[in-house]
C-alpha cells in the first residue's frame, strides 16, 4: 500500500481555474466520499483551501488510481481532460509524504510560512475521520504532518517570512514617495483578496494608511477582507477610478496575464504628478513592466526584492524549515519501513509460541505423570531456546528495514518460515488500530 496525492494549486494553475474547482464543505465531503469509493483506494481525505485542492489517498495500485482521482478533479472543474491535466500534479509514496510535510510547514503556500494551512490540514484529517475514510495510514501521516508544521513554527520564524516580504517591498518604495514614511497618511490600493493580500492589507493598516481600497474579482471576498481592516471593497471593474488618487498600490492576485496595464495606470493618473508606488508581489506578475516607465511611477517586483532579502533572516528561516522537513521525512520513512516488518515479526514469534505449546501438549500425552515443577522448567527452557533462535533474524530484519528492500526482507522471512498470510494480515490490522489516535 502507498500514499498517492493528486492535486491542483496556485503553483500549477491560474486563479480562474482554481475558482472552478473551489468547493464548499458539502462539496469537499462529496469529493472525499467519491475518492474513497475508488476501486484501488483504501483511505482518502482532501485538503481544500482558496489556493489548493488536493486528494490524499492510500492505494494498492498506482496508475489506475491516478486516472480515477484525476477524473474527479476534472469533473469538478467542468473542463475538458486535455485542458485540465497540464495543471494537475501527482506525488507518490515518499514524494507524497514530503509534499504534505512541506504543505503543513507553510513552504508550499502562496504566502510563505502562513499559519492558516496548519488548521486546514487538521480539518482534512478531521473530515476523513468523521466520514470514516481515514484509516491507520493517513491518520499516522497527517498526525505527523501536523507535528512537523508545529515544530517548524516553534523552532523558526517561518511565519514571519511573508510579512517580511511585504515590509521589505514597502521599505523599497519609500524612496520614491515624498516624505519619510511611505505609508502613513497615504491612500493605498490592494489588488487581490488571498493570503498575501491579507498580509499586505494588515501591514498597510498597521503602518497608518489613510485609506485602503481592496479590489477583487469576487465582490464577496473583497468585502470580507476590507471589513477586517476598515477598508473599502471595490469591484475589479472599478479599479481605474480607484487608482486616480492612489499613492500606493500592492497587487498579488496570482492571475495569468497583467491585471494592471500601462494604459489603465496612465489614464487613471491623468495629469497627476504626485509619486505613485506600485508593488507587484504576484507570480506570474500582475503588473505590466511598462508601468514602471511612466513618469513619477516607481514599480517594485519580486525580482527587485530578491536582492533586498538576500542574506536576510528570512532566507535563514526558509533554509532551516527545509532542513527540519527533510529530517522529519527521513525519520518518518525509516519508522514506516520498520513498522512494515512488525506484523511479520509478531506472526513469526506467535508461530514459535504455537510450536512450543504443541510440543508441550505432546509431551504431556507421552509423560502424563511428569512432575509439574519439572514440566514448567522444561517449558521455560524450550521457550528460551525458541526466543534465542528467533532473536537474531528478528533484530536483523528490523535493521534491514531501513534499506529500500524492507518489504522484500519481510516477505523473505515469511516465506522461509512458511508464515500464514492471514496471520500476518491480522497483526497488520491490529497494529493499525492500535496506532490510531488524536493529535498529540
Amino acid at each position: 500500500m502507498s500514499v498517492l496525492v493528486v492535486g491542483i494549486s496556485h503553483n500549477s494553475a491560474p486563479v480562474a481555474l482554481l475558482e472552478k474547482v473551489a468547493l464548499d464543505d458539502s462539496g469537499v465531503q462529496k469529493l472525499i466520499a467519491d475518492a474513497a469509493s475508488g476501486d484501488h483506494v483504501t483511505e482518502a481525505t482532501v485538503i481544500s483551501t482558496c489556493n489548493r485542492l488536493e486528494i490524499y489517498t492510500e492505494v494498492d495500485r498506482f496508475h489506475g488510481s491516478i486516472e480515477e482521482l484525476s477524473r474527479l478533479l476534472v469533473e469538478r472543474a467542468g473542463s475538458t481532460t486535455e485542458a485540465m491535466l497540464p495543471h494537475l500534479y501527482v506525488h507518490y509514496d515518499d514524494g507524497a509524504i514530503s509534499h504534505l510535510f512541506k504543505v503543513a510547514a507553510g513552504m508550499d503556500s502562496m504566502a510563505l510560512g502562513e499559519g492558516q494551512i496548519l488548521g486546514q490540514t487538521r480539518d482534512a484529517l478531521r473530515r476523513g475521520q468523521e466520514l470514516g475514510t481515514v484509516g491507520p495510514a493517513l491518520n499516522v501521516l497527517f498526525q505527523q504532518a501536523l507535528r512537523v508544521g508545529k515544530r517548524s513554527r516553534a523552532e523558526t520564524g517561518i511565519d514571519q517570512v511573508a510579512p517580511t516580504l511585504v515590509t521589505a517591498a514597502l521599505a523599497e518604495i519609500g524612496r520614491s514617495l515624498r516624505g519619510a514614511d511611505p505609508v502613513a497618511g497615504r491612500n493605498a490600493v490592494v489588488i487581490g483578496a488571498g493570503a498575501m493580500a491579507g498580509l499586505a492589507t494588515a501591514t498597510l493598516r498597521r503602518l497608518g494608511a489613510a485609506r485602503i481600497a481592496v479590489v477583487n474579482r469576487s465582490a464577496e471576498r473583497a468585502e470580507r477582507l476590507a471589513a477586517q481592516y476598515d477598508g473599502i471593497p471595490v469591484r475589479l471593474a472599478d479599479l481605474p477610478g480607484t487608482l486616480a488618487d492612489a499613492d500606493v498600490v500592492i497587487s498579488c492576485t496570482g492571475a495569468v496575464g497583467a491585471v494592471l496595464t500601462v494604459d489603465v495606470v496612465r489614464a487613471a493618473r491623468g495629469t497627476r504628478t504626485e509619486p505613485l508606488a506600485v508593488v507587484d508581489l504576484a507570480l506570474p506578475h500582475d503588473v505590466d513592466p511598462s508601468v514602471g516607465d511612466l513618469p513619477d511611477v516607481h514599480l517594485v517586483g519580486l525580482a527587485d526584492l530578491a536582492t533586498v532579502l538576500l542574506g536576510d533572516q528570512a532566507a535563514e528561516e526558509v533554509h532551516e524549515v527545509r532542513r527540519i522537513v527533510g529530517e522529519e521525512v527521513t525519520a518518518f520513512l525509516a519508522a514506516r519501513r520498520q513498522a512494515s516488518v512488525t506484523p511479520t515479526v509478531v506472526a513469526l514469534r506467535s508461530m514459535a509460541t504455537s510450536v512450543v505449546d504443541a510440543e508441550m501438549t505432546r509431551l504431556d500425552s507421552r509423560l502424563p505423570e511428569l512432575d509439574p515443577q519439572v514440566r514448567a522448567e522444561l517449558q521455560h527452557t524450550v521457550r528460551r531456546v525458541a526466543d534465542k533462535l528467533l532473536h537474531e533474524p528478528t533484530v536483523r530484519v528490523k535493521e534491514l528495514a531501513n534499506d529500500q528492500g524492507a518489504v522484500s526482507y519481510a516477505a523473505a522471512l515469511a516465506e522461509l518460515f512458511a508464515l500464514d498470510p492471514e496471520a500476518v494480515d491480522a497483526v497488520t490490522r491490529a497494529v493499525g488500530v492500535n496506532d490510531e489516535g488524536g493529535d498529540r
